[in-house]
């Protein structure tokens, strides 16, 4: 699975075909917005990114209340990824929700989240699908003066879990970086 984000639009890229297009909600600034590009990527399987407890910018919020009419309106929205899950309680409100053919992704991004890893994973009702964030989980060690040693421990432990248990865990390999970006609204609230 590739998942391509959203801002490589930005640059005129071609997405190979089986390319899942990826829209983090943190970056959008409107409904509207959002339904542009819903609409100018019916093509894709879209992985629509939700972030929930996010404090670096940009920070834009959105209500289920919002979001969900879009998503039944809009089968090509495949997955829905929710930030900050640290346990299977954090899901519910969205697993009632959703349509059953929504594949719903945690996002894995504290210690904490890592230790209940399994009881994330039993509570997928889908293709059973997580996502790391690498550095926020390193953000989450530093803030919570937990030691340092347990970034690798913490990343071998849920890797090692998904390999024995065939779940699927999604990471970041590598960042594109332009001099051609000249947004400054995008990054503050």
């Amino acid at each position: 699975m590739i998942i391509v984000s959203q801002n490589f639009q930005n640059f005129n890229f071609n997405f190979p075909d089986d390319a899942v297009f990826r829209v983090n909600l943190a970056w959008i600034n409107s409904i509207s917005e959002l339904k542009n590009i819903l609409e100018k990527h019916k093509s894709h399987q879209i992985f629509l990114d939700l972030p929930i407890n996010r404090t670096k910018p940009p920070n834009n919020k959105y209500t289920l209340d919002e979001l969900l009419p879009i998503i039944i309106s809009n089968e090509q929205i495949r997955y829905f990824a929710i930030s900050n899950i640290s346990s299977s309680g954090d899901l519910e409100p969205y697993q009632k929700l959703m349509p059953d053919y929504l594949i719903i992704v945690p996002k894995i991004e504290s210690v904490e989240g890592i230790k209940n890893i399994k009881q994330i994973t039993d509570s997928l009702k889908n293709e059973k699908i997580i996502m790391l964030d690498h550095d926020d989980l390193y953000s989450s060690i530093i803030k919570n003066d937990l030691p340092k040693s347990l970034f690798s421990e913490s990343l071998s432990q849920l890797v090692n879990f998904c390999q024995t248990e065939n779940i699927k865990l999604l990471r970041t390999i590598g960042v594109v970086f332009s001099d051609k970006e000249k947004r400054i609204s995008e990054y503050v609230g």
